[in-house]
């Protein structure tokens, strides 16, 4: 009550929200996530549910959970109740509100956002408040699905990305004798229909809430529509809740084959590939095995999208394509990553064409930094070398397309400049703002996570102290060339 008074009380919510401590709440909310990381190892079940009852009331995790939703990309979607944390009281005040007791969700809101293949997917969009506890109960079951997920399961996790994934692929497919045959998995409608009663048996967190959370429903067109499975896309919580389902695939096949069968398997999210000695193995031995895991859990494999395929042939995953060349794995950008990126080019000229030559570049460089990014860890100097000039095609159309009656040598002095050694760089003379060029991008190889590595637990501190380095020694370097004059 004194906490509420004191809030209540204040005159300048906006001063007291930026004066929090920020670090010293996310230090407190460290210290009991070691001890759960702790207390899992003991396989002391009774103090991990303590401590993330514990941790459930701790106004420090409370501030961080409200910090998280109202501050991430979706603090600008609201959910059915039309309500957003956008101003310090309105956060301030839903602090006070969390973990209290009588607690309700409210019904999600269904959206949907387009996919690859032209069909749309579903999302679930809970209210602010819903999303706040979500949150602040994420802080206590995340430690506990790090200590108990599989090694190779990469997709919504800490301090793993997609291209730890691909690392890991890359080192069981490598070698002269590594398997020759992967057995490419995807699963059906995977967040809609896991089983509900499989998560409230098996999953470590607080029972009558997780219940509400998979109960809500959903409304769509004002209609409300109830929910008996799955786990909605777009909650904060949900990613983990589905990883937590998936995990012990791994272990399952770990202990059901022999090494000389070269089973390996990497995950993200509900995307997996199994690596296998023959295709006989992967079809007979160990797609059964993963029906069986599956259906204990209300799930299925697609049978459109779970492929067997040889190594020869290659197989695209995350948007790489995987492929071995007279014995020599290559990883490249897969065919249609490259399609999508040259067309989403584009459409971006093709609608600023009455646009300003720096606002194009602004719109243009987010683009071209972020995939050229994506793909610096594999072989894509030969790909990035061929947007460029594809980008060049197009921007030089742009340019001749607004001063059809001007000689090809005027535009190009107008739109194209030489920096240094360089030639052709989109831009105006008179404005310092240029195109950037994939081939800018240096290809550095990715070093791949730990398979163990746990960011909860306090004894790997160190390693993840010195993984962020090397990153953080690697952005400035870009940055300073991306704002150095090409030389």
């Amino acid at each position: 009550m004194m906490t509420v008074i004191a809030i209540d009380g204040l005159k300048n919510f906006d001063f007291a929200w930026k004066s929090i401590n920020w670090e010293a709440m996310q230090n407190n909310v460290n210290r009991l996530q070691a001890r759960i990381v702790k207390a899992v190892k003991e396989g002391n079940k009774e103090k991990v549910r303590s401590l993330q009852r514990l941790l459930s009331m701790s106004f420090a995790a409370k501030l961080l959970a409200v910090k998280r939703v109202s501050e991430n990309k979706g603090k600008r979607t609201p959910g059915v109740d039309n309500r957003l944390l956008d101003s310090a009281k309105k956060k301030l005040h839903q602090v006070l509100t969390l973990n209290r007791a009588g607690y309700h969700s409210q019904p999600l809101k269904r959206v949907y956002i387009p996919k690859k293949n032209g069909k749309k997917r579903p999302l679930g969009i809970p209210v602010m408040k819903d999303r706040s506890e979500q949150a602040l109960e994420l802080q206590g079951l995340d430690p506990v699905s790090e200590c108990t997920a599989d090694c190779h399961s990469y997709g919504f996790r800490k301090m793993r990305s997609t291209q730890d994934a691909t690392s890991a692929i890359y080192n069981a497919l490598r070698r002269k004798g590594s398997a020759n045959y992967i057995l490419e998995g995807d699963i059906k409608s995977c967040f809609d229909c896991i089983s509900h009663e499989w998560m409230l048996d098996n999953i470590p967190m607080h029972k009558q809430k997780l219940k509400i959370w998979l109960k809500s429903g959903y409304l769509e067109r004002g209609i409300f529509h109830p929910t008996k499975e799955g786990t909605p896309q777009g909650g904060i919580i949900s990613p983990v809740l589905a990883n937590m389902v998936l995990d012990g695939m791994e272990d399952l096949l770990k202990h059901s084959f022999r090494k000389q069968d070269k089973i390996h398997m990497v995950r993200y999210a509900d995307d997996f590939v199994i690596t296998g000695s023959s295709k006989e193995l992967l079809q007979y031995a160990v797609k059964p095995l993963l029906v069986r895991f599956l259906k204990e859990r209300g799930l299925s494999l697609s049978a459109e999208k779970t492929l067997i395929t040889h190594i020869d042939e290659g197989f695209d995953f995350l948007g790489f394509n995987f492929r071995k060349y007279k014995g020599k794995l290559l990883i490249k950008p897969a065919k249609s990553s490259i399609a999508r990126i040259k067309e989403k080019i584009r459409t971006i000229i093709k609608s600023n064409k009455t646009g300003t030559t720096d606002n194009l570049i602004l719109a243009l460089n987010p683009i071209i930094r972020g995939w050229a990014n994506y793909y610096r860890h594999v072989v894509s100097s030969e790909v990035f070398g061929k947007i460029d000039h594809a980008i060049w095609h197009t921007t030089w159309r742009w340019s001749r397309r607004r001063h059809p009656n001007k000689s090809s040598r005027w535009i190009k002095n107008k739109y194209f400049q030489q920096e240094g050694d360089r030639d052709w760089v989109f831009g105006e003379k008179e404005s310092s703002e240029r195109l950037l060029r994939m081939g800018q991008i240096h290809i550095r190889r990715h070093i791949k996570i730990k398979a163990d590595a746990n960011p909860y637990d306090p004894l790997w501190d160190d390693y993840f102290a010195k993984r962020s380095k090397p990153k953080a020694a690697g952005f400035l370097n870009e940055l300073y060339q991306c704002l150095s004059p090409v030389r």
